[in-house]
């Protein structure tokens, strides 16, 4: 295969190098962002030699398979790519494209980039919170004690300092230096200045609006922005023996003014007009608008869709001092994603199964709901259905009360105490009830909807396709083909299940998906082992002398860059059937956001047909037959 020339016509029909924002790769797929995505060429790409497919969404992807490391060491010398950054376009190629990309998808991108590194800091200053006023009311603690004052301190002084942890966050992802933006920030909370904005402020006999910006995000938001603009703009500027000191001073000098004059106050009221319109919708909708979005929770959760809500939420409790829509709606999803995953435990007959349903249960009813969503939920119609009519009835039931949040926290057994108000006793009350609503009708309803053996992949009831990965006698030669046994323990599933393109659309070549109860992947026959990624998430085996096999673990997970993987071969290594050849943790991939499907599939499908083998030889540990075309 001629690799040079094919990575050259794919970045000739991609719009040439300067078109390329980003290169990265996975284990069968080039990964293109595109300054402007109208230039590729869809069917000359389809056209080269080598290429299998092409999918255009969030990410431009050209799937040439195993040989997909060399074309991509190609392209880097093509195009003159950073091999870290893989960018042509960000280092002095077409930038004026970027604004033709999708304004959702990059708005999404900023928030996430923005509010989740803020989480861990919110979250534990936001249970402490919720902790000390469950003591409060239990009279545990003195409310005026200085150790009551002081550990009250720690929690209120994360979101007092908002504005300047937004600066740093902000900054990072703009790019620029985050300490002198965060010091262009914190101007917003020096006393001095505060003290000077209420006796009534001007600068340059331009009036200051007095505005208290403790726990604010938008202001801050927009005055980083404005920071970063002006960062670049010193940067081209200014003459480099003086750069050191020209660029934050001149930064500082035109940043810190237009915040305080412009788009501090600006900030402030974008933040209010958004806390306002969510509170017409829950006011004019009531009930009905928590039971709804907690209905769509799971599926706004697998997009990310989810993260968009996190400035309103911030927004709310730090200037109200609670919530009355996602979180209240997060609590019932939280209790019913639990409540599903021990139903599941219960009935199901499959031990693997049982100890992810039990482990995805325990994260969900302490408020991590990513593995039961993605290990059990979204893989089982049943399940999910269970879910969705749960969510709405147990959200419906805490908006009927009006139920509030006051923290920023995903709720869960352990913060619970969230939900006591001080000046509304009943509003605890009210939150056991919903989450106990949430909990027995999810549990109940997977109960009695859920059946194990309609989840077996279109087979008939009560045929015993969930096999787990055995390792004696596993290379089985079935007439003239060749029997490959389940490399990896779990819940087979047909590709057409699986939630990428590529694979469910078998471009890259067939074969079988796994739902993974066990982070072990065994080979399924004798052979050769051809190729082991980089980021360990797959590798290539060579079996019966000619069959290409790729197995792939997960969804996207080549952006783990490795983690939570561990190969225990190499490439050019001899393995026998049933021989360990990776490890993986299926609850580490999951909580990171990521589907854990393992994917197995014959690659050279010009030459091999892959069938499901009957009941007999599944009865003897074969999975499918991987059978040569006859010309």
């Amino acid at each position: 295969m001629d690799h040079k020339g094919m990575a050259s016509a794919i970045l000739k029909n991609v719009g040439g190098a300067e078109n390329v924002v980003h290169l990265g790769h996975c284990a069968t797929r080039l990964r293109f962002t595109l300054a402007n995505e109208d230039k590729p060429n869809m069917e000359a790409l389809k056209g080269v030699p080598g290429v299998l497919s092409v999918v255009k969404g969030s990410q431009f992807q050209v799937v040439v398979g195993n040989q997909v490391i060399e074309v991509y060491d190609e392209l880097l010398k093509l195009g003159g790519f950073d091999s870290q950054s893989g960018s042509a376009a960000e280092k002095g190629g077409n930038k004026g494209d970027k604004s033709k990309k999708k304004i959702g998808p990059v708005i999404l991108d900023f928030l996430v980039s923005v509010f989740q590194p803020l989480i861990p800091a919110m979250a534990g200053a936001g249970i402490l919170k919720s902790l000390l006023l469950l003591l409060a009311t239990l009279n545990l603690v003195d409310k005026t004690g200085q150790t009551y004052l002081i550990l009250t301190f720690i929690s209120s002084s994360v979101f007092y300092f908002l504005p300047i942890l937004v600066a740093l966050t902000v900054a990072t992802k703009m790019k620029v230096n985050h300490i002198v933006a965060a010091a262009a920030m914190s101007v917003l909370l020096f006393p001095d200045m505060t003290k000077l904005m209420s006796e009534g402020a001007n600068f340059l006999s331009f009036s200051i609006t007095n505005v208290n910006y403790t726990s604010q995000v938008f202001p801050s938001i927009l005055g980083v922005l404005f920071y970063a603009c002006m960062e670049k703009m010193f940067t081209r500027i200014s003459p480099k023996p003086i750069r050191v000191f020209f660029i934050p001073m001149m930064a500082l000098l035109f940043t810190v003014p237009v915040t305080l004059l412009i788009l501090g106050p600006v900030g402030f009221t974008l933040g209010t007009y958004l806390t306002t319109a969510v509170l017409f919708i829950f006011n004019q909708f009531g009930w009905v608008a928590v039971g709804l979005l907690a209905a769509i929770l799971p599926f706004m959760i697998a997009t990310g869709m989810h993260k968009a809500m996190t400035p309103y939420v911030v927004n709310s409790v730090t200037s109200t001092g609670k919530e009355f829509l996602m979180l209240p709606a997060l609590l019932a999803h939280n209790m019913a994603e639990s409540a599903a995953c021990f139903a599941v435990a219960i009935r199901t007959k499959n031990s693997g199964l049982r100890a992810l349903a039990i482990s995805s249960g325990i994260s969900a009813i302490f408020g991590i709901s990513e593995p039961a969503l993605y290990g059990i939920t979204l893989q089982k119609k049943r399940v999910l259905i269970s879910i969705v009519i749960s969510c709405f009835v147990g959200g419906a039931t805490l908006g009927l009360f009006s139920v509030a949040g006051s923290t920023v926290v995903s709720p869960s057994l352990a913060s619970i105490s969230m939900f006591i108000n001080p000046d509304n006793g009943r509003n605890f009350m009210y939150a056991i009830s919903g989450l106990f609503v949430s909990y027995v009708l999810s549990f109940v309803l997977t109960l009695i909807l859920w059946k194990e053996e309609i989840e077996k992949s279109g087979e008939r009831p009560g045929k015993n396709v969930q096999q787990t990965a055995d390792t004696s006698g596993l290379d089985v030669v079935v007439g003239e083909g060749i029997g490959l046994k389940q490399p990896v323990p779990g819940t087979v599933i047909p590709l057409s299940e699986v939630k990428d393109e590529v694979f469910s659309s078998k471009a890259m070549g067939d074969g079988i998906a796994v739902v993974p109860s066990k982070g072990e992947l065994y080979a399924p026959a004798d052979g050769t082992i051809q190729i082991v990624y980089r980021t360990q998430h797959a590798l290539a085996m060579l079996v019966g002398g000619g069959v290409e096999l790729l197995f792939h673990i997960g969804i996207d997970t080549v952006k783990l860059r490795g983690q939570h993987f561990e190969t225990l071969v190499k490439a050019g290594d001899e393995v026998k059937a049933g021989d360990l050849l990776m490890r993986f943790n299926v609850e580490g991939i999951i909580e990171a956001g990521y589907d854990p499907v393992a994917i197995t599939i014959v690659t050279n499908k010009d030459q091999y047909v892959v069938t499901k083998a009957d009941a007999e030889q599944i009865e003897r540990g074969t999975l499918m037959l991987v059978t040569p075309v006859i010309n």
